[in-house]
């Protein structure tokens, strides 16, 4: 017998497996995407230099992305995961986009 109720089971274990690795990866480039638009001009913002703020943006977004990474596969609700990763993707876009834009 089986510990794991039958509705709780994937249809297809597959299935399942190749959506979390399709959000670990393309999910988690977004997010981090995100997260570099959004730290660096938020850090020009502020008065850093461009180049600083671009490269300390990036490596938070290198750690945001093996954190999201890693997070997927932990995860226990897959659609959890996707709305965190394109809603919180493209709302740190938009933060990045709005901020540039009162810049120039």
């Amino acid at each position: 017998m089986s510990t794991i109720p039958h509705s709780a089971a994937p249809r297809s274990p597959r299935l399942h497996l190749a959506a979390r690795i399709v959000a670990a990866i393309f999910g988690g480039y977004g997010f981090a995407w995100g997260i570099v638009a959004a730290g660096a001009s938020l850090m020009f913002a502020a008065g850093m230099d461009f180049h600083d703020a671009e490269f300390l943006a990036s490596l938070f977004g290198v750690l945001a992305f093996l954190a999201v990474f890693l997070w997927t596969f932990a995860a226990r609700r897959l659609w959890v995961v996707w709305t965190v990763l394109v809603g919180g993707g493209a709302l740190l876009a938009a933060v990045g986009s709005f901020v540039q834009s009162r810049l120039v």
